[in-house]
């Protein structure tokens, strides 16, 4: 059976949470839940690291503004995640080759991630910490249920992710305006805080001279 379904839908789920995707992957192959897992994600080690990364983005994702410095820092980590995923996944059944499967799931987490962004950045513009918590809550169990579907039926969750996937992109094209006023904030209360400073160099106390 080809093991593509599956690349696609752990790329999809590594664009919003690689850390769980990990970690459900390793646990799911330790336990004996499935064989498609390769043994390198089911390293005591690996799952431990997965974990601890996975409780800090848990807090990190539901806090406004930190979540968007979070997902920028991991702009370069999901998409490789779901790289290196996807590669080792068709290392284990053989089916795909690790090339194809690392391109499948890279640039499929990617896409998800630019969704994931760009949709905290139109929420951060509401004034509430609210939406921030559901929406990072509704993501977390929507990899959950996702990844644990995509173990015994890879087809089906794959697309559900494709359906998701697509969805996600249609809202941030709508969202798109609400973004650039979140980045014309941002760019705002930089400028606020370089003014306030008084416009001094670094490492020099009082005004500039001149």
């Amino acid at each position: 059976m080809s093991v593509l379904p599956l690349v696609f839908t752990s790329g999809w789920a590594s664009g919003i949470n690689a850390y769980a995707v990990v970690l459900l992957l390793g646990v799911f192959g330790a336990t004996g839940l499935t064989d498609e897992v390769p043994a390198s994600l089911q390293r005591t080690d690996v799952l431990i690291v997965a974990a601890v990364l996975f409780l800090c983005e848990a807090v990190a994702d539901k806090i406004p503004y930190v979540d968007t410095v979070w997902d920028t820092a991991h702009t370069v980590i999901r998409p490789v995640a779901g790289g290196v995923v996807g590669a080792l996944l068709a290392g284990q059944s053989g089916s795909l080759s690790d090339i194809t499967a690392g391109v499948v799931g890279g640039s499929t987490a990617l896409a998800s991630h630019f969704v994931k962004a760009g949709t905290r950045m139109a929420v951060n513009t509401s004034p509430e910490p609210f939406s921030n918590i559901v929406l990072s809550t509704a993501e977390d169990l929507g990899v959950a249920g996702i990844v644990t579907f995509a173990v015994f039926h890879p087809t089906a969750a794959a697309i559900i992710a494709a359906v998701l996937l697509a969805t996600g992109l249609a809202v941030l094209v709508f969202l798109w305006s609400r973004i650039r006023r979140f980045l014309r904030r941002r760019a705002q209360r930089r400028e606020e805080k370089r003014l306030a400073d008084g416009g001094r160099i670094p490492g020099r106390a009082g005004p500039p001279p001149w």
